[in-house]
């Protein structure tokens, strides 16, 4: 299985370099292989998910012989600065943005110089990993709807921590603006922060994905009240998502896909490349001691998850009124 699967990358490296025109950067790309490079620009600083992610991906690629990838880190800005860079970049095949919900929200939060929706050209969604809703070890809080009953007895007296116009602000906001139920946004920077401040019980409640949280979890310092993914995952089974708590139908994963600037030609066969690398086991491997799941939806596919997640953070940051500060 392990030499089928690679054995698949290695034909569909090519297939792209016979399958374009000579005139084609990709193409050329793929037939000089190491001679040629394709940047992939991560708006993040060096070891988060997405700068991890884009280094599993071009590692697979690399190894079967495919076009050179070199990672390049352009954070600042909350990922305008990284994003920008590609939008502006030749639409040639040589540049490429890794982004994720981010990418879905910026837009709705502050003034852009770029539209997504027109500047860019979804390309994979490469994985995902659910977040969840979590307490401390000491919380009187056992489930997720307990937590929601008693922010509805005493309305903004309970606390979440938060990012302000972040995802896990826009998750909860989700939740509670249909319901009606308030409860107070405690603001930090980043999720560490928030994190610690569940642990010390500075907050009553946080949403964070998964790998943030997977060590205390297993602890038992953290618990999980509820998934945001479609359905249970297998590595908490007893916890239910929002959808089970008829809490409403709710995608809340955390997902990371690549992006090219538009107009970029022969976006197919690059996708090609990068769907059989997420479909070897040792990409799947490598994504799932993170607490990610393999995802390698390309093209049309992710275009429409894209445009969908991008219509409804809209609709939740006008509804309840969402700021960034």
């Amino acid at each position: 299985m392990h030499v089928h699967r690679r054995a698949m990358l290695k034909r569909a490296v090519g297939a792209a370099a016979l399958g374009v025109s000579c005139l084609s950067p990709l193409g050329r790309l793929a037939n000089a292989q190491a001679s040629r490079v394709i940047r992939i620009v991560v708006p993040y600083p060096p070891g988060g998910g997405a700068d991890v992610v884009a280094r599993i991906v071009a590692d697979a690629i690399g190894a079967a012989g495919g076009p050179t990838m070199v990672v390049v880190n352009r954070p600042g800005a909350g990922t305008v600065i990284g994003t920008d860079d590609v939008v502006r970049a030749k639409p040639d095949g040589a540049t490429l943005l890794i982004s994720n919900n981010a990418a879905a929200i910026a837009p709705h939060m502050r003034k852009l110089d770029f539209d997504p929706l027109t500047s860019l050209e979804p390309v994979c969604n490469i994985a995902a990993t659910p977040t969840l809703v979590v307490v401390g070890d000491a919380s009187p809080y056992r489930t997720f709807k307990d937590l929601l009953a008693a922010a509805r007895a005493q309305p903004a007296a309970l606390t979440y921590g938060a990012t302000p116009g972040g995802k896990s602000h826009i998750d909860f906001a989700m939740i509670l603006h249909p319901l009606g139920i308030r409860m107070t946004l405690v603001p930090f920077n980043g999720t560490p922060p928030i994190v610690n401040a569940v642990l010390s019980g500075q907050v009553d409640a946080a949403f964070v994905d998964y790998p943030a949280g997977a060590g205390l979890l297993q602890a038992g310092t953290l618990r999980a009240l509820a998934i945001g993914a479609p359905e249970r995952a297998t590595f908490l089974p007893d916890v239910p998502t929002v959808s089970e708590l008829a809490l409403g139908d709710f995608d809340m994963e955390v997902w990371y896909g690549l992006f090219a600037p538009a107009r970029t030609p022969m976006l197919a066969e690059l996708a090609d490349l990068i769907r059989a690398a997420v479909r070897l086991t040792e990409t799947k491997t490598r994504l799932a001691t993170l607490g990610m799941t393999a995802v390698g939806a390309c093209g049309a596919d992710f275009a429409t998850h894209f445009r969908k997640q991008y219509d409804g953070y809209g609709r939740i940051i006008r509804d309840a009124d969402i700021k960034a500060d």
